[in-house]
């Protein structure tokens, strides 16, 4: 009767264990990107089920190394630190065409999420994201507002993320909020999970 007890219950163990690993499936689908950048190293976690066309377009940005190299070229403490359109500088790269605005996916604008930035036409975003450094839920889609898509989360190194929204910024020409000292990012790369 004991031997049987000891089956039974290790067959009960094993079907836990197949729920919790068949309830993370989603986030094993979910792209990871290791961004390295002179102030040191943020690992993000992209929503690939909530952001498709967000993720595949950031995604192939990344895969074609457009990152490397561009600067956060906009630091606001309390907000946000925005980049990936703009080298050294401020130089504006050239990107493929705009995508669909997906802000109607469910995940708020909250602090440590990375969202894509936009032109005031909803679904102008190409190349340039942001990193929210405070919970910014008015910049999520509502009644008066076609919101702005964030697509993902900082995984590690918010600290990274911190530091950057505290860097001496100067306004030069139309740009608002540059960095003073370059602030770049040397890799944007898929991480093996």
């Amino acid at each position: 009767m004991r031997r049987l007890y000891l089956v039974l219950a290790g067959v009960a163990v094993l079907a836990i264990g197949v729920l919790v690993a068949s309830s993370n499936t989603a986030d094993d689908k979910n792209p990871i990107v290791v961004m390295d950048t002179s102030m040191g190293t943020i690992k993000l976690e992209l929503f690939l089920d909530k952001s498709p066309i967000t993720v595949k377009n950031f995604m192939q940005y990344v895969d074609d190394k457009f990152y490397d190299g561009t600067i956060f070229h906009r630091v606001i403490p309390g907000f946000m630190i925005q980049g990936g359109g703009m080298d050294p500088g401020l130089k504006e790269k050239r990107t493929r065409g705009p995508i669909k605005n997906e802000a109607s996916n469910g995940v708020s604008n909250v602090r440590g999420t990375i969202a894509m930035a936009r032109t005031n036409d909803p679904n102008s975003a190409t190349a340039q994201f942001f990193i929210s450094v405070a919970d910014n839920s008015r910049l999520d889609k509502s009644a008066g507002s076609a919101g702005y898509c964030a697509f993902g989360k900082v995984l590690e190194g918010m600290d990274v993320v911190d530091k950057i929204a505290r860097v001496e910024t100067a306004n030069i020409g139309p740009h608002e909020a540059v960095p003073k000292a370059d602030v770049v990012i040397k890799s944007a790369r898929r991480a093996e999970k």
